[in-house]
């Protein structure tokens, strides 16, 4: 099977190959519309502005003590018997697996759900040193036996419908072609339950980690992150720098809004709490525990008082749910590990603004993202950060910045902001421009490669409602 290969510098390519696969979109629209309706639901009866306000300023709080939280981490996890390694990009971090894996000479890995590990291609480089690695999230298992990457940072397999799981499920593992999801989930349940038995080592995410008391908070539906996490002789959690809350009863409020944001669920069906390995008279549990703080360029974001709301994310997906763009053309258009509002604000730091400078345009800055973003993050304000860095404007912080718009371009723009915030003159301008639309040209520089140049209407909103309060007028003075 040929497996198609998607790069954020393709992107409007790979956008309009998705709005002309009617399957694509009629997987996604079905899925976010219900998304949204649960979301909305299951916040019927709470504060959501209020809990909304609470989420955000523990991230805050959280994000401005960072890096004595980290080591604060660090102390309580290793005082509890966990191993904390630090690594400064996704190469070491890769690094550093496998040489824990080696060290217990293990051959084959069983992984929970991770975004930070699709992020630094974890099973590529364990794969390449002859170390098996088996996603066992179903969506992420479907993905893997597909040969394809994520598409969603929750469910990543959304992309797919009932017939092409039954195919995938079919030809990769031999069972008989059926459309029951409850036959399908039972036999991929069979599989993945001999693979957890015999993994050498787990490996799992982390969506809150404790620095308070060096816990590490894993949040699921399934329960393989508990077999995951318990079953196989070591655990190696792997997370970014980002994920540390400085308190115990800071989670509580960041998992009512996760699960209610991202699935619409008031709880999931698993919550585990890893504080260490085994000790002595437990019955199970891993032999060692290993953290992996993984740095990636978080810490650049971190040192930029804007772009640092970035890191407030706690990974829930709304954004997407409700994007008009990502909902249309559906994740691997994007062509990075996080796709939709967030990857369009995330990855340009994480692998530079030149290979991703598409992605911040990838909006139609309806707002919607950041309405229902659980921590406020101010998506649409990042997103015209970015745009404006792309082309070589703004405080020019993000690695890859500095393309610029030509002098008469600049001018143009510039001329229509100046017009638009003096309102006299803007409304005598566009009367003029009305008479004159006919000398509009067609092509208005790299702007124009992706839409159809404005032509001014014959008459304004104004000059319409005008006419007709006017015709109104006539008709009761002849009434």
């Amino acid at each position: 099977m040929s497996v198609q290969t998607f790069t954020p510098d393709a992107f409007h390519r790979q956008a309009h190959e998705a709005l002309e696969n009617p399957q694509i979109r009629a997987n996604f629209r079905q899925a976010m519309d219900g998304l949204m309706s649960k979301r909305r639901d299951s916040f019927a009866d709470w504060d959501l502005e209020t809990l909304r306000e609470l989420g955000a300023n523990i991230r805050l709080r959280a994000l401005a003590r960072l890096p004595d939280l980290l080591e604060r981490l660090e102390a309580n996890c290793q005082a509890n018997g966990i191993r904390v390694h630090w690594a400064e990009d996704g190469e070491q971090a890769c690094r550093l697996i496998r040489e824990l894996c080696e060290a217990r000479e293990a051959r084959s890995v069983i992984k929970g759900k991770s975004m930070v590990s699709e992020e630094m291609h974890l099973n590529a480089h364990l794969e390449a040193a002859g170390i098996s690695a088996l996603e066992s999230d179903l969506g992420e298992y479907l993905v893997q036996l597909n040969e394809q990457t994520p598409s969603h940072i929750i469910m990543p397999a959304i992309h797919l419908n009932t017939d092409e799981i039954a195919g995938i499920m079919h030809d990769k593992t031999g069972i008989a072609r059926t459309r029951d999801v409850d036959t399908m989930t039972a036999a991929a349940r069979l599989q993945l339950r001999e693979r957890f038995m015999a993994a050498d080592v787990g490996v799992s995410g982390v969506n809150f980690a404790v620095a308070e008391t060096g816990t590490l908070c894993l949040v699921e539906n399934e329960g393989n992150g508990r077999m995951t996490t318990t079953v196989p002789p070591v655990h190696i959690a792997v997370t970014g720098i980002e994920k540390v809350v400085e308190h115990l009863r800071d989670v509580a409020p960041l998992y009512s809004l996760l699960t209610r944001s991202a699935t619409g669920q008031h709880v999931t069906t698993y919550f585990n709490m890893i504080s260490g390995p085994r000790r002595a008279g437990e019955h199970d549990g891993p032999e060692e525990v290993h953290l992996v703080l993984v740095d990636n360029g978080r810490s650049g974001i971190y040192q930029d008082d804007q772009l640092l709301d970035t890191l407030r994310c706690i990974r829930c997906g709304a954004c997407m749910n409700h994007c008009p763009v990502y909902t249309r053309v559906g994740g691997h258009s994007y062509g990075t590990t996080y796709p939709g509002p967030i990857g369009s604000i995330l990855m340009p730091h994480l692998e530079g603004l030149e290979s991703t400078k598409d992605l911040p345009t990838a909006s139609s800055l309806c707002g919607a993202c950041g309405e229902v973003c659980p921590v406020k993050i101010p998506i649409p304000d990042l997103l015209v950060r970015l745009r404006r860095e792309a082309v070589g404007e703004g405080r020019g912080n993000v690695r890859g910045a500095g393309a610029k718009r030509s002098r008469k371009e600049l001018a143009a723009w510039k001329g229509w902001q100046w017009l638009a915030t003096h309102p006299g003159l803007w409304r005598s301008g566009t009367a003029m421009a009305g008479r004159l639309r006919g000398l509009t040209p067609t092509h208005l520089g790299p702007w124009t490669d992706y839409r159809t140049a404005p032509k001014p209407a014959k008459t304004t909103l104004h000059g319409l409602l005008k006419q007709r309060r006017a015709r109104r007028a006539a008709e009761e003075q002849d009434a």
